[in-house]
């Protein structure tokens, strides 16, 4: 039988035709959830806070494109994925195995990474933020006497857990928002372009997969590290005279 090509129209009709192509649109749904909890809309104040980048620019240390890239990809890759990384993952654990225990412990752990007042308060501030938000969405808590006091990832780590989003996606959705944060810093402070922001948006996140990937692979013991650098910046910008960002 001799088959003839379609033409425009009809080709635009079959792609078109519900029959033919079939979605699951259910599975979307937990995409949609991860956009609204790494969005910059998500009032939480992350905005507020630059994580020593701010000091960073005051010193010198970065001052360009080149700079602020090379200071981000730093901690991206020696902070978040040693430290981040696995504790988000081990309390996505904890909370599919209603275990409490685990639970609190993971969140102690990261809030005791903290080395700065300034990032343990922000930490803490960040994560009560996250609890109300999720309380006016009726994502509740499923123990009776929630941590005193949170780190951010852990209501986090929950409202991944009760919207569906899978560990690895809740992590990429972490990694990500942490970026878009600390480029939008850069831009106020150095100040950069738009497209200068959008370049290391690009580039960086290039990236990511790898760093969730072995955000996976790390032990229990090896989950942690230590930035002097960061740890230097973040105590200095406590007492910077003029800031942007809060401290």
């Amino acid at each position: 039988m001799k088959r003839f090509p379609l033409n425009r129209k009809q080709a635009l009709i079959t792609v078109m035709d519900p029959r033919i192509i079939h979605m699951n649109t259910e599975s979307l749904l937990p995409l949609l959830r991860l956009f609204q909890l790494v969005s910059p809309s998500l009032p939480v104040g992350a905005y507020s806070y630059s994580q020593g980048l701010e000091w960073a620019v005051e010193e010198a240390w970065v001052t360009n494109e080149e700079t602020a890239s090379g200071w981000i990809e730093e901690l991206l890759r020696h902070s978040l994925v040693s430290t981040e990384g696995p504790v988000l993952i081990r309390l996505s654990h904890s909370w599919r195995a209603g275990d409490r225990d685990a639970l609190v412990f993971w969140n102690q752990f990261i809030l005791a990474t903290r080395e700065t007042h300034e990032l343990h308060n922000e930490d803490q501030f960040m994560g009560r933020a996250l609890a109300n938000v999720l309380e006016g969405l009726d994502v509740t808590w499923p123990y009776q006497n929630e941590p005193a006091v949170m780190a951010f990832v852990t209501p986090y780590s929950l409202a991944a857990f009760n919207w569906g989003i899978s560990a690895d996606k809740m992590v990429t959705g972490y990694f990500w928002g942490w970026l878009e944060n600390q480029v939008l810093a850069a831009m106020k402070l150095i100040p950069l372009g738009q497209q200068a922001g959008q370049r290391i948006l690009f580039n960086l996140s290039q990236s990511i997969p790898g760093c969730v990937e072995a955000a996976f692979e790390i032990d229990d013991n090896a989950i942690g590290g230590s930035m002097p650098l960061w740890a230097i910046a973040s105590s200095r910008h406590e007492i910077q005279y003029s800031r942007l960002f809060r401290s």
